[in-house]
Formats: structure tokens, sequence, C-alpha cells
């Protein structure tokens, strides 16, 4: 015997909604109470001006400081690389083979020391030869002087013929002329043979040595390069709007941040020509350098702009709890906790970007190390 179902579609369609709905409701609780919603949290009105993180506490004798608004230099910087205002880049002029090599990378370098030796047997050859032209041209010109000499003598008393005179006087000039390329030719076999020895050319510090002994070397090949440390510069690429506030002789702020110094420079030089990608200017700072500083290193460039006004609080007055910074701020005879942004450190007072306002009231001197009290 088969069994009607006595429910309406209605019905069955309602029960399944709000059974839905229920499990809904279910899930949406949990997920709220596994997020902590239903847990007591921190006071929302923690970094409002108008309220405070803990209640107010009575004033008492804490020391009190008024919140200062100051004027300073506004300055924008613009990075570039330190390099050497006297950079050489020694090379060889001669096809020959290194002999020895008497610096390493780092070495400070006078003027004239010798740097690096080049095989010269050749040369020296080359010119002991000149030498011995020389030798036989001096001879020839002493003998056609002798020569001269008689032959004018002759002449003087009508017993030589016009035609000897001459060629008396033509042996000596070419003899002179002769003697005039020997000796010329002894000088360029020196100087060439003073090429195979490669002196400093300026004092300083060598960079990189690019040879060792045993190398073959070749015309315009760069053996080692050098810079003079005494005179550095810093090369600094300035946008365009900026550089129109620069100019040449300029006293100018340059940060060293591996040396987290800085020091003052003097603007130049300033390349009369933009970058045409970054619309950039080339500008070069000069002045004394502080101990460390190297060719390559990292830069800034300070450039000043208009004044900017400022609101300081006193670091004292400054305290951090768990992960918030915080000042008391008094009002009337009650001192209020109120959270701060910081920013910039001007001496014994820091920048405060947010929470305060010029004029107003804060504690100073409280232990920094109290809790949340």
């Amino acid at each position: 015997m088969k069994i009607e179902n006595s429910t309406p579609p209605w019905m069955a369609i309602l029960i399944k909604t709000a059974t839905g709905f229920a499990f809904s409701i279910i899930v949406v609780f949990l997920l709220l109470w596994l997020g902590g919603a239903f847990h007591r949290k921190i006071d929302d009105t923690v970094g409002n001006d108008e309220t405070n993180v803990a209640a107010g506490r009575h004033l008492g004798s804490t020391p009190i400081l008024a919140v200062r608004k100051i004027s300073v230099p506004r300055i924008e910087s613009s990075v570039g690389t330190i390099r050497a205002v006297h950079e050489s880049a020694v090379a060889s002029k001669l096809l020959a083979k290194v002999l020895e090599v008497g610096i390493t990378a780092g070495q400070r370098v006078v003027e004239d020391q010798v740097l690096v030796r080049l095989d010269d047997t050749d040369l020296i050859a080359r010119l002991e030869q000149a030498q011995a032209t020389e030798n036989g041209s001096q001879a020839a010109r002493d003998q056609a002087v002798i020569e001269h000499d008689r032959i004018r003598g002759l002449a003087e008393q009508d017993a030589a013929s016009p035609i000897e005179w001459n060629r008396a006087q033509t042996a000596l000039k070419s003899a002179e002329a002769e003697l005039v390329r020997a000796e010329q030719s002894t000088a360029e076999a020196r100087t060439v043979l003073a090429y195979a020895t490669i002196r400093s050319p300026i004092t300083g510090v060598v960079v990189d040595k690019k040879v060792e002994a045993g190398d073959m070397v070749t015309p315009g090949k760069v053996l080692l390069t050098l810079y003079d440390p005494t005179r550095m510069q810093l090369v600094a690429s300035v946008r365009e709007s900026l550089t129109r506030r620069l100019a040449v002789g300029q006293s100018i702020g340059v940060q060293v941040d591996a040396l987290n110094k800085t020091c003052e420079g003097r603007v130049s030089e300033i390349v009369p020509e933009a970058e045409s990608k970054s619309r950039t200017f080339s500008v070069k700072v000069t002045g004394p350098c502080p101990p460390g500083i190297y060719s390559g290193m990292f830069g800034r460039l300070l450039i000043p702009l208009d004044d900017e006004e400022v609101v300081v609080v006193p670091r004292s007055a400054v305290r951090q709890i768990g992960q918030l910074t915080v000042v008391d701020v008094a009002s009337d005879d009650t001192l209020h906790r109120r959270a701060v942004q910081l920013g910039r450190p001007f001496g014994d007072e820091i920048e405060v970007l947010s929470g305060l306002r010029a004029g107003e009231r804060v504690a100073v001197g409280i232990d920094r190390a109290e809790g949340g009290s």
C-alpha cells in the first residue's frame, strides 16, 4: 500500500530555505568568533587629536614644555658619484715585453717614480748605433773644418782656385748638416729608450694595474690608472628645475652615505647640456674631503630650497609603549596620552608629522620605561 506525502511543495521549499539561512548564520558567527570580533580591543580613539589612549591623569609637578614650530631650510638631494679631479691612465708607447711591475693596486706613488719597466735591449742597441753615427759625423765635420781653413788660407794668397774654395765651403756645410742629423737621431733613440721605463706622471694612488711581468704590451695599451686623492669631486645629475638654484663658485653640502658624513664643497662646473633621456645636468662639486673618500663612492648633493616650517617636540617628551610612539599632552591640570608620528631629528628636538599642534603643552622627563600606565 503506497502512503501519500501530505507536505505541500511550497512548505518543503520554505523548510529548505530556512535551514540554509540558519546554517549561513552559524558559519558567519563562527568566522567572527575566530577573527576575534567578540574579544576586547584597544580603544579606537588612539591617535585622534581630541581623544586619548589612556584616561586622564593629574598633572601635579610634572615639567611642561610647549610644542614649537620652527623654520628649517628645505633641502633636496641629487645622487652622484665621487671622482678624482686629476685621474691619469698610463699607457705604453712601445711594442715590448714587460720585464718588471713595481706597484700594486692601492699603492701610493710619487711623481716620476718608476712603475713599469719594458724590455729595452733593441732600444739600447739602436741608441749605440746612433751615437756611433754621431761620432763619425763629428769626425767628418772636424775634417771638413780643417780642409775649409786650409783652402781659405790658400785663397787669401791667390794659391787656390775659386772652385776649390767653393767645394771646401760646401763640404763644411754638408758635414755640419750631417752632424746635426746624427745628433737628432741620437736624441730620438734616447727618447724612445726612455719609453721603456714608465714613470708616474703625478703623485697619487694606483687604482688598478692591468699588466704583469712577462706580458706583451702594444702602443696605446693602458697599463695602469692612478688618481690624486687630495683633489676629489662629486659628479651629480641634477634635474633641470633645480639647476637654476646653483651657480659656479657656490658653497654647497655633500653627503657621503658610506661614511655618514656631510662636508662642504664648492660648485666648480655646471655642464651646459642636459642629458636627453633623464633631462638632468651634470654638476661637479669639489672641496676638502674627509679621510676614507675613494673614487667611485656614492654621494648626494644637498641642494638648498626655500625654508619650511615644522612642528617639533623635545625628545624627552617622547616615549615608546609597545608599537606606539606617544606623548603626554597637558590640558588644564590633566595629562592625556596621545599617539604621534615622528619625522626628522633636530638636535634635542624631533619633528612631529601628526598628532600635535604648535602651542600645545607636553610633559617632559617622565620615566621612559613606564609601561602602559
